[in-house]
């Protein structure tokens, strides 16, 4: 298995499949895997060069407490941009993902053709360390076992495949509270510190691609074709050219959800990209 390796002996695991450009990068989402862009490699691999990989104390790779949050895990990806020599790549981020994929951006813009959210949020405003500190606090009066199965459990329509449900909610309650404790809560703070700043400094082509919105309940709610959210507000504040494109029907994990879809907004994307 492909690794880069990190000071402390930790592993940062990933993977490289096909030839072609733009190569396309996937950033999976918080207490999730490279596995969720399954059916995205298998579409674009006999045509274009593309890389998953596995955020630290994630999946196969190695890491601890206090090396997860999104200004890390950003430094991750774009080190594996210069490791592969991958330019100019386009990332796609799911989730959690959707942060990390703009903080390897900012830290590599070079290496970089286009960014794609896939089903983004910000669960965190204000001063940082509050933000931060009322995620923790929130984390720890709810349980954080509470916590993952209520939220997880949310990210899936009553139509859902109930294995792919299954398997997913499984998967996150695996990943350990001292990760996930600590992972979720600076996300809050990141959101909170970087997120207005960040999204003005993308210059390249920008797809958002939605199917739910969070709301400030922290529950999600399918979206409908039309709809508008503050998260699209957002994006459209700071990236007025940034290409919206909601997918109706699907829950969190648009990707599994809606495969299809999905591989067509992206393979259009890379089209205009390229």
């Amino acid at each position: 298995m492909p690794y880069m390796e990190f000071p402390g002996t930790q592993r940062f695991f990933y993977e490289r499949q096909g030839e072609g450009t733009p190569p396309l990068v996937f950033v999976h989402g918080f207490a999730c895997t490279h596995d969720d862009w399954r059916t995205q490699v298998d579409f674009f691999r006999p045509r274009q060069c593309v890389v998953t990989c596995d955020l630290r104390s994630h999946g196969a790779s190695s890491g601890d407490p206090a090396h997860c949050d999104i200004e890390t895990y950003g430094a991750d990806v774009s080190a594996l941009l210069y490791t592969l020599d991958l330019r100019p790549a386009i990332l796609i981020g799911h989730s959690l993902g959707c942060r990390v994929v703009l903080q390897a951006y900012l830290d590599a813009p070079q290496r970089v053709a286009g960014l794609v959210l896939v089903d983004g949020s910000r669960v965190g405003s204000g001063d940082p360390q509050a933000a931060e500190q009322a995620m923790r606090q929130h984390i720890q009066t709810v349980g954080y076992t509470t916590m993952m199965q209520e939220f997880f459990a949310g990210m899936f329509l009553a139509g859902s495949d109930p294995a792919v449900r299954d398997r997913i909610v499984s998967r996150a309650l695996a990943l350990p509270e001292a990760i996930g404790a600590a992972l979720f809560a600076r996300l809050a703070r990141w959101d909170a510190q970087y997120l207005d700043t960040a999204l003005p400094q993308v210059t390249v082509p920008l797809l958002v691609i939605q199917s739910t919105y969070l709301n400030p309940e922290r529950l999600r709610i399918p979206l409908q074709p039309g709809a508008n959210t503050p998260w699209f507000e957002l994006v459209h504040r700071h990236v007025p050219a940034a290409r919206i494109e909601i997918v109706s029907g699907a829950g969190h994990f648009t990707m599994l959800d809606k495969p299809q879809a999905v591989n067509q907004l992206l393979a259009a994307f890379v089209a205009e990209t390229h």
